[in-house]
């Protein structure tokens, strides 16, 4: 199983390197166009055939690859940030700022963030430019899901506050600012680094979806969601089966990490029973 492991966590650098290595290797942009062979089959010159614009699949899937494997991660630090900069200073300082956190927390608890998060993306303007719709995409992932994470770092903070080395900082004059970025969160790292890797498949799915449904990441610009869009024709996808290259790549990668997070989530254990 540990090798099993390993072959993933190689397996996902790879895959990662080449999506962010695209434009060294990648030999055709992912908007060229080759009317002349739309709809092409797979072949040495088009290794997962065209679209209907005549646009490399090959490139697209490399080039939807990078957007959402970036945009992941950076959605999943915004909200681990979030997260923190609610539940820790509601732990820390408590009285009216800890019940107002705990009630919006409880809040945003209670309320389906996924379907939050589609009704909110479809009331913005969809017809928007690329960089835009990635932007939007980004910051409504960020901002949507901290709910969870707030409430288990408010938690651990509270359970830190009374330790020795926080009632010593607080005896010695200590800043608070100082005393909660430089000697709380270090105490706090395996829960924001567990929050980090329990959103990454979560934001993958998430924005697979919003892409099938037409609402994440816009044309030309490709991600592995709008790539997904295509598979909602169940007859296209008999016709062409090789159209199924994201949803498979996806898999790989979900598969990846979920092959990873035992691992992850033990080490994380065995730190937060030390520190906390």
């Amino acid at each position: 199983m540990k090798q099993l492991r390993i072959a993933s966590a190689l397996l996902l650098i790879v895959m990662f390197s080449a999506a962010v290595g695209a434009d060294v290797w990648v030999e055709r942009s992912y908007e060229q166009q080759f009317r002349e062979h739309a709809n092409e089959a797979p072949g040495k010159t088009f290794l997962l055939g065209t679209d209907e614009l005549g646009r490399d699949r090959f490139s697209r899937l490399v080039y939807g690859a990078r957007v959402s494997l970036l945009l992941a991660p950076t959605a999943a630090i915004l909200c681990v940030a979030v997260s923190a900069l609610l539940g820790v200073t509601a732990g820390f300082f408590g009285g009216l700022w800890n019940q107002a956190a705990a009630i919006l927390t409880d809040l945003f608890l209670c309320l389906p963030w996924i379907f939050v998060l589609l009704t909110v993306r479809a009331v913005l303007p969809l017809n928007v430019e690329s960089s835009v719709s990635i932007a939007i995409t980004f910051l409504l992932l960020g901002l949507l899901a901290w709910a969870p994470g707030a409430r288990m770092l408010r938690s651990g903070t509270q359970a830190l506050i009374n330790d020795d080395f926080a009632l010593q900082g607080r005896a010695s004059g200590l800043r608070t600012s100082r005393l909660i970025g430089v000697h709380l969160l270090p105490q706090l790292r395996p829960l924001l680094v567990s929050q980090f890797w329990m959103l990454l498949p979560a934001f993958l799915l998430t924005e697979a979806n919003l892409g099938m449904l037409g609402l994440g990441v816009t044309e030309p610009m490709p991600s592995l969601g709008n790539l997904l869009g295509e598979l909602s024709n169940v007859h296209r996808v008999t016709a062409a089966p090789w159209i199924l290259a994201p949803a498979v790549f996806l898999v790989l990668v979900l598969i990846c990490l979920n092959l990873m997070l035992p691992a992850i989530a033990t080490n994380i254990s065995s730190r937060e029973g030390t520190h906390l």
